[in-house]
């Protein structure tokens, strides 16, 4: 995707289907995924060590990460990578996962994530170009598979930033993978919030790369509505980026503090879950 490309309308439900471009959405991904892996070659090997935004991993756990959760692009009929009730705990479950690739030098690491990132490009767009069309199971239950992909995007670009900001690389962000991130984003924080008790019914308005106009609504399910953009938007709110990351327990969440007090406390559920160790919360 290019600055370009003209605004499009995202709808995202929880229950029900939803209706977005998912070729569109692939493109984004490999744009802001291979961009990611350009950009890590350039790294050090003091950088690839260095602390990121995640407590207790390094530059290359994080890459490690992304190398393992990098097929949920292309799911098989059922996939129950990221269901809850077989275990799944964001938390948790991502750390024992990278004991499968203990030991791993920098450089395969990175050779791992840019080889599954095109493979599973690869057969994402053959089933695309199949109409080949099934569910799989997100924390929030039951969805298309290419909503799973989307997923896999808002957690790529929120690893990106979880890498870059802390080594403090001057890098552009993509304004079309942040309007997917920030879409996404409040669609999960949103699902969470119900699952504890909170509703979210809120209309956003974001500035900067990637924002745009955001309504979600809870009620029985969760419905997101994005204009989603390719440009830079000099609208008065919140930038987009930041709030992204404050819905996902980064960056500081006084950047919520143009929502009102119901739906703010409701999209923080989410931002607290992930800084409360799982000891203390069930999933």
């Amino acid at each position: 995707m290019t600055g370009n490309s003209p605004p499009h309308t995202l709808l995202l439900r929880t229950a029900g289907k939803s209706d977005m471009d998912p070729a569109r959405l692939l493109d984004v991904f490999a744009a802001q995924r291979r961009r990611l892996c350009d950009d890590l070659r350039s790294l050090s090997p003091e950088q690839w060590s260095a602390p990121t935004r995640c407590p207790g991993w390094s530059v290359q756990d994080t890459v490690r990460h992304l190398g393992d959760v990098t097929v949920a692009v292309a799911p098989d009929p059922g996939d129950r990578m990221f269901d809850l009730t077989a275990g799944f705990d964001p938390r948790t479950t991502p750390r024992r996962w990278l004991a499968a690739s203990a030991g791993e030098s920098p450089a395969d690491t990175l050779d791992r994530l840019a080889t599954t990132t095109e493979k599973a490009l690869a057969v994402a767009r053959d089933r695309l170009a199949r109409d080949d069309r099934f569910d799989v199971v997100l924390p929030y239950g039951p969805m298309d598979w290419t909503v799973q992909a989307l997923h896999a995007l808002w957690d790529s670009w929120l690893h990106e930033r979880d890498i870059f900001l802390p080594l403090g690389v001057d890098r552009p962000t993509d304004p079309e993978a942040t309007s997917y991130a920030t879409a996404y984003g409040l669609l999960i924080a949103a699902a969470v919030a119900q699952k504890f008790g909170a509703q979210v019914r809120q209309r956003l308005e974001l500035g900067g790369d990637g924002g745009g106009v955001f309504e979600v609504a809870a009620d029985d399910s969760v419905t997101l509505t994005a204009t989603l953009t390719a440009t830079r938007t000099a609208a008065a709110g919140p930038p987009a980026a930041e709030v992204t990351d404050a819905l996902a327990g980064r960056g500081s969440a006084a950047v919520l503090d143009v929502v009102p007090d119901g739906s703010r406390t409701a999209l923080t559920v989410l931002a607290t879950f992930f800084t409360t160790p799982a000891e203390e919360t069930t999933v």
